[in-house]
């Protein structure tokens, strides 16, 4: 299930669509009636940031925290300090965007001790058409140098296979398939499948399905 904890970290490979799953969630979670905060701690990669979306996330009640609050484009390899308002106030739900790759993934390290004590997920988003992933073994890789560099325990598996504009519902079957594959030999389930709103009728096998709106745009679209 994607809602029940406090704390939900995204994380996976650049290019999984990590941002997209993240802000959809939160727009999820705030319909639902909950309190949200979406901190984008990406520092590596300077596309498809959710501080992009601040007026959209605004619009919908979600406080926005990111590093570089003055410069969107800037690579700031700092936390902002308002993160501790998630970490410390249990009546938020929080949503942690984490960069996409191990160093990424070390921006974590220092909070690991309060994470600890909440209520937390950590979610291993999936593209089976990225190269460096599309393979059991080397998602099975990626995700333990993850959980390794964090020290955090991985709860769950979303399967988010696209192909930007081009994705087709064989490209979220092909995901599934390579998810189920991971999850059997990890023990790690599959928490859910992300595909754009218009492939839904097409995935009526996949389950849970969590359709999206597409709100991230490449800079020259």
């Amino acid at each position: 299930m994607l809602c029940p904890h406090r704390l939900t970290i995204i994380t996976g490979h650049y290019g999984t669509g990590k941002t997209e799953f993240a802000v959809n969630l939160a727009l999820h979670m705030a319909s639902r009636g909950q309190t949200v905060s979406l901190a984008d701690l990406d520092i590596v990669n300077p596309y498809f940031r959710s501080r992009e979306r601040r007026d959209l996330l605004s619009e919908h009640g979600i406080r926005l925290i990111a590093s570089s609050q003055a410069c969107t484009d800037a690579d700031v390899p700092s936390l902002p300090a308002e993160l501790n308002a998630i970490l410390d106030d249990r009546q938020l739900t929080g949503i942690l965007d984490i960069g996409g790759d191990r160093v990424g993934a070390r921006v974590l390290a220092r909070y690991r001790p309060r994470i600890l004590r909440e209520d937390y997920q950590l979610l291993y988003v999936l593209n089976a058409n990225r190269p460096e992933v599309r393979d059991v073994s080397s998602a099975i890789s990626y995700l333990r140098a993850i959980e390794s560099v964090t020290g955090l325990v991985c709860f769950g598996i979303v399967n988010n296979t696209h192909l930007c504009s081009e994705t087709t519902a064989d490209d979220v079957h092909k995901g599934a398939a390579l998810a189920q594959a991971v999850s059997q030999e990890t023990g790690i389930p599959v928490v859910c499948h992300v595909a754009h709103e218009a492939l839904a009728p097409e995935l009526t096998d996949l389950s849970p399905l969590f359709p999206i709106t597409i709100r991230m745009k490449k800079p020259w679209e």
